[in-house]
């Protein structure tokens, strides 16, 4: 009885706080025609305290989309461009001797910000997708024999071209795990395109007007990790994790010479995550399993390997995880 009250109190918390959400779709909607989905999965990556990896063809709005969401939100926007000669310390920072003062001084680069677009993050050598991947992990910074915290709220979208792979860098699969959610898009439909070009041929863009600030989407944070997930709900998660890793448990082992290794728990914890995160933007102080469903293909797309079988017969992670979910039994 105390748990539905404490539910019932928690939508009503949840009534209260979620107003912005609308306000940011809004916003989005006026900078942004269509990609529903690209702006729910930065929203849920914000709420999750978590990182996007998006992968589309150039010119589908996405560094417009987190550029305008930092807008909306009044933080601080950096993008950083990579390119096979960038540093490390063209991404963290680094030391700069001042002859006036006679010593080294801190000069921090582009990772101090609240929301940081890495572009074409696999254009970059190793060594710099690491610096990156590590500041997003600990959330903190060394430069020399300091160590720097990272602002909050912290947001990196990194996007990749799929498209063209000479010269590229490809993230390794231990890389790529850190991100909570890996986003593909594709091209609009024609109502969208002919939106869109309205919406650029006029030359002006409405400004953005903050509607929300940094310390109230730290505190919807809070509210999202209250977010009730039944013992059921999470049978659930781990009847999916573990059907990418012992398919033929499963009824499904056709999959068994598909994927050549599975999700790893940090795939279980993102799925959870990520469901609650969802629930928030429902409404919602409690998850159901189509919470569950609705995230995760981008949860989980990035975490499998497939075989050359797979790749031989055309099939993708997310045919397979389409088939996890029609096999898997729902609570």
């Amino acid at each position: 009885m105390n748990e539905t009250v404490n539910i019932r109190e928690l939508n009503d918390l949840i009534a209260s706080k979620s107003s912005f959400v609308s306000m940011i779709r809004s916003g989005m909607d006026r900078r942004i025609v269509g990609q529903k989905h690209l702006v729910d999965s930065l929203l849920i990556a914000l709420l999750c305290n978590g990182h996007v990896l998006l992968e589309g063809v150039p010119g589908l709005a996405k560094t417009l989309a987190i550029k305008t969401l930092a807008g909306l939100v009044d933080a601080k926007y950096n993008r950083i461009q990579f390119t096979p000669d960038l540093l490390p310390a063209d991404v963290i920072g680094t030391l700069i001797y001042s002859i006036k003062n006679e010593s080294f001084e801190v000069k921090k680069g582009p990772i101090f910000a609240n929301f940081v677009l890495a572009d074409e993050i696999n254009r970059a050598p190793a060594k710099v997708q690491s610096a990156l991947l590590e500041a997003m992990q600990e959330r903190q910074v060394t430069i020399g024999e300091e160590t720097f915290p990272l602002d909050k709220p912290f947001l990196v979208m990194a996007t990749q071209n799929p498209i063209e792979q000479e010269g590229t860098y490809p993230l390794p699969e231990a890389q790529t795990d850190r991100f909570l959610l890996k986003v593909v898009i594709g091209y609009p439909n024609k109502e969208e395109e002919k939106a869109i070009i309205r919406q650029n041929i006029h030359g002006v863009l409405d400004p953005i007007v903050p509607v929300v600030k940094p310390a109230e989407i730290l505190e919807v944070q809070k509210i999202v990790e209250k977010i009730y997930i039944d013992e059921k709900i999470e049978n659930y998660i781990v009847d999916i994790v573990f059907a990418t890793r012992e398919p033929s448990k499963f009824g499904l082992s056709d999959l068994q010479g598909i994927i050549s290794y599975g999700a790893s728990p940090r795939a279980s914890i993102s799925l959870a995550l990520a469901s609650r995160a969802y629930a928030f933007l429902q409404g919602r102080g409690y998850v159901i399993p189509e919470d569950v469903r609705a995230v995760c293909h981008d949860v989980i797309r990035h975490r499998i390997g497939l075989s050359y079988e797979a790749e031989a017969n055309n099939i993708g992670a997310d045919e397979v995880i389409t088939a996890i979910l029609d096999k898997v039994v729902v609570p």
